[in-house]
């Protein structure tokens, strides 16, 4: 979920500011276009959907099924290995959701740094060509095992590249695969913070700063 104005973003993470029909959003559900950097040269920020299409996939819908990759396997699995040693990306978010088991009912949370700043998910990106040739660029998150905070929520988190490692993650030329495997690894719960907040970010029509409100 990412809401913060583009030129705030461009600031944030010293990237130059794209020419982009931007709209902040407060409710990112899988397979919609969101916000990533790539280096490609140099970094970028780029629109790209929100599951990852393999570059031999026939369907683009197999997208609907790699929304997230697991950091055990990210660097060895088929579908993932290859965009891990050069295409990876950081994926902007101003926070996201998940949901808390209460009894039969499923709460939702939302999770940010309690700094409010901006972060970058790791994440893999790939351009994939469709029969009629059209160029779609397609994307998933590293997921890893939360941290002591989110467990309580969740078993999985995911990853959050630290300011200090974003070029290192970007660099398509950095081949040192065991330190960026390494990488992979629970954010620092101290740094984290959640809340709770209305079941309506439940449907992703509700696209409304309400989203993020303390319920």
């Amino acid at each position: 979920m990412c809401s913060s104005p583009l030129r705030e973003i461009s600031e944030a993470f010293g990237v130059q500011l794209p020419s982009l029909d931007f709209k902040p959003s407060y409710n990112t559900a899988p397979t919609q276009k969101i916000l990533i950097i790539n280096n490609e040269g140099k970094k970028q920020i780029v629109y790209c959907k929100w599951g990852f299409v393999p570059s031999w996939a026939k369907d683009f819908s197999i997208g609907n099924r790699m929304i997230n990759a697991s950091a055990e396997t990210v660097a060895t699995k088929p579908a993932f290995r290859s965009a891990f040693k050069k295409r990876r990306c950081l994926i902007i978010a101003n926070g996201f959701f998940e949901w808390l088991t209460e009894g039969r009912r499923k709460v939702p949370v939302y999770i940010k740094l309690k700094s409010d700043k901006l972060f970058g998910f790791a994440g893999l990106y790939n351009t994939w060509i469709s029969p009629e040739g059209e160029a779609v660029c397609t994307c998933t998150i590293i997921t890893t095992e939360a941290n002591e905070l989110l467990s309580e929520v969740h078993d999985r988190m995911p990853v959050i590249v630290p300011r200090d490692k974003e070029d290192y993650w970007l660099d398509p030329k950095n081949e040192d695969y065991e330190g960026l495997i390494a990488m992979l690894k629970p954010y620092p719960p101290r740094e984290m913070d959640y809340y709770r907040v209305s079941p309506r970010v439940n449907s992703p029509a509700f696209n409304l700063p309400e989203n993020v409100e303390p319920l």
